[in-house]
């Protein structure tokens, strides 16, 4: 496994860096290296990594939450929170049912078979969004009105929404027998849970290393440590008690950020130097789980559904937007931002087929298809669009001029 590891870092950091020499997401090269290293093409990976696969894309998941959640600023959220709401679950409806109803037409499943899928589909990727997101936050780019904050919430709670919903419909084409009602609570449900026990740990690490004063090294890696716990934990009371670890993950960095500012961003810092090597991993081991094969059986029908929901979708953006504080650009840029498909479409692609639903093996090539076409071009329309229609914060455009101006005149002394 060792030697599978190795290889797709190399490959990985190769391509990455050949496509940020041409202006593009180095996350689409790590892709197609883990669809041809993947058991699809050259099977280059062990098994044994394969069957790891999950876990480590999970730590390499949390590893850029914890980012992101130490980047979430109050005033910030206190801005964008409403509008952030709405967007987790608007656009979300909008493309599931657009594929719902037309799947059978198109695709020759059941109604209900197409409501599994359109739960799947509906998915947004926070491990392609969130890398970007933080991208322009470090930019300064949109951040004077808050739009990559907006977009890192919502496409994390789109994802709860989402996959309860999934549950639901995948019960019922199961013949399970199951209170649809209790089911919907699971969603404020494990939120709230996710973001209490978030806040919680959080607040027990800011007492710990106030307390032993522990060095940037040692606090990253504590804080690790307890946010892959809390996804343990999310499992481990399935059934008992509803709970987003990812969302509590997230919330374990802004209380860090809010208690102790100084320590949240020498663990940020800390992290971005982690990122480097889980990055290469999630990505080339999403792109092994893809099935080009699977994808090609989708065919047009499947890629032409695909595109009346992102259509659909897009529509569900718009109408979260209206009376928000940006320009048509800008809202352009968030339903940009909100059309990759990835770690969710992988994870769950497959599940209805082991279900035993009469139309999984059609549901899995669409799943798998959505991931081929959306998360390459969803990342590249991202850096794109955000390049070009959102705003460098005047702030960064200032200071940015006083360091030239000093420069200068260093130079000219």
């Amino acid at each position: 496994m060792a030697e599978s590891i190795a290889l797709i870092v190399l490959l990985g950091l190769f391509s990455n860096h050949l496509l940020e020499k041409v202006r593009l997401p180095g996350l689409v090269g790590m892709l197609l290296v883990g669809v041809l290293c993947g058991p699809s093409f050259l099977d280059m990976m062990r098994s044994e990594l394969l069957k790891v696969s999950a876990d480590f894309r999970m730590v390499a998941l949390i590893v850029i939450l914890l980012r992101a959640g130490l980047e979430l600023r109050r005033d910030t959220l206190n801005r964008v929170g409403k509008t952030a709401l709405v967007m987790s679950v608007v656009p979300a409806v909008f493309e599931g049912v657009a594929i719902a109803a037309l799947a059978p037409m198109l695709l020759g499943i059941t109604w209900l078979e197409g409501a599994i899928l359109g739960a799947i589909l509906a998915a947004v990727s926070p491990a392609v969004v969130v890398p970007l997101m933080l991208k322009f936050m470090d930019e300064k780019r949109g951040t004077e009105k808050g739009i990559p904050t907006m977009i890192l919430g919502a496409s994390s709670v789109d994802d709860v929404f989402v996959i309860v919903i999934f549950t639901i419909l995948l019960g019922m084409g199961a013949g399970q027998d199951m209170s649809v009602a209790g089911k919907l609570l699971e969603i404020p449900e494990s939120m709230l849970a996710g973001v209490a026990l978030g806040g919680l740990a959080g607040y027990a690490l800011y007492r710990l290393f106030d307390r032993f004063h522990t060095r940037a090294t040692k606090m990253t890696i504590t804080v690790v440590a307890v946010a892959i716990l809390l996804t343990w934990l999310e499992k481990a009371l399935h059934g008992v008690v509803a709970i987003s670890a990812l969302l509590g993950v997230m919330t374990i960095g802004f209380v860090l950020l809010e208690k102790v500012e100084v320590r949240a961003h020498k663990i940020s810092a800390k992290l971005s130097k982690v990122w480097i090597f889980a990055e290469i991993l999630l990505f080339t081991l999403v792109g092994a789980q893809v099935e080009p094969q699977v994808a090609w059986n989708a065919g047009l029908a499947g890629g032409a559904l695909i595109l009346i929901g992102l259509v659909a979708r897009s529509a569900g953006v718009m109408v979260s937007l209206v009376g928000a504080d940006m320009n048509f650009k800008e809202k352009l840029f968030c339903v940009v931002a909100y059309t990759p498909k990835a770690t969710v479409q992988a994870a769950i692609g497959a599940v209805p087929l082991e279900a035993g639903i009469a139309g999984g093996e059609v549901i899995l090539a669409v799943a798998a298809l959505s991931i081929i076409i959306t998360a390459p071009l969803g990342a590249i329309g991202i850096r794109m669009a955000g390049d070009r229609w959102l705003k460098v914060d005047g702030s960064a455009l200032e200071g940015k001029e006083n360091g030239d101006e000093n420069i200068n005149h260093v130079n000219a002394q």
